[in-house]
């Protein structure tokens, strides 16, 4: 008698081992750390971080794009902070700024990330001792959108309050009350980025020697100080006083060369 033939399934393939399975997150992990330009693409393989240190960068990039950090930006804040992918470095060190920008600055994720994009330095400053004086110091003098998302802002919420009192000092040793020069911070905030000796002072013997101008024309238009004197300040006043012309400072300095030169020929 003849027994029936019996289908036996071929044996299924074992599952690949575990390591297999790590080794290729791994592998994907550092090339996304590539891509987004934490690790450089030639770097020698010998040099790559171990896939420990491979997944302690990817929870600092997750914990950064949590707060609103785009890929695109990696590459400056590797290159401008390069301790923030380090593997000792842990996000809770900086937690307490994206607090700061959100809470007392009432800053959107949007404007977080482009002041931290525009300075990353922002992020290793003390809340306490820095960013909270320097926003109360600001607000004293009446500078607005400090949460501006712009380059300006950024560089202004990192400078310490000292700073920023010496060009109140330099502004009231001209014969600014404090009122006045605090008016002048807060119409044009980029005067605090500018040095005393090298800018700020030059410009206003130039302003109150040659041009033999006042301290109400600057009271007025504090935009002075953002023009280059040797580009524009000094070339367009003497054109002007080759020809016996006298204008406000605003209608002196602002417009295009081409308008300026052609309407005062």
């Amino acid at each position: 008698m003849q027994l029936p033939c019996l289908h036996i399934p071929p044996p299924k393939t074992p599952p690949p081992p575990l390591y297999l399975k790590f080794r290729t997150s791994h592998r994907e992990n550092l090339r996304y750390l590539k891509a987004i330009g934490i690790i450089h693409p030639n770097t020698n393989p010998r040099n790559l971080p171990s896939p420990q240190t491979a997944d302690y960068l990817i929870s600092t990039v997750n914990f950064l794009k949590s707060k609103g950090i785009h890929d695109t930006d990696f590459p400056r804040l590797t290159f401008l902070c390069p301790q923030l992918f380090s593997s000792n470095f842990s996000t809770s060190e900086i937690e307490p700024v994206f607090d700061f920008l959100t809470t007392d600055l009432n800053a959107t994720a949007r404007e977080s990330r482009g002041l931290i994009v525009h300075c990353p330095y922002i992020l290793f400053s003390d809340v306490e001792y820095c960013l909270k004086p320097t926003v109360e110091y600001l607000k004293g003098l009446g500078v607005e959108k400090l949460n501006e998302p712009s380059k300006q802002k950024a560089f202004l919420l990192n400078t310490r309050v000292d700073k920023l009192k010496a060009k109140i000092k330099f502004l009231r040793s001209i014969g600014l009350r404090y009122e006045e020069a605090a008016m002048v911070c807060a119409r044009m905030p980029a005067i605090f980025g500018y040095n005393v000796e090298d800018n700020l002072r030059p410009k206003y013997e130039f302003l109150v020697g040659e041009m033999e101008r006042s301290l109400e024309e600057l009271k007025e238009f504090p935009q002075y100080f953002g023009f280059s004197l040797h580009k524009r300040i000094e070339p367009r006043h003497w054109h002007l006083k080759h020809r016996n012309v006298r204008i406000k400072l605003n209608r002196m300095l602002l417009g295009g060369d081409d308008r300026f030169y052609s309407k005062w020929k």
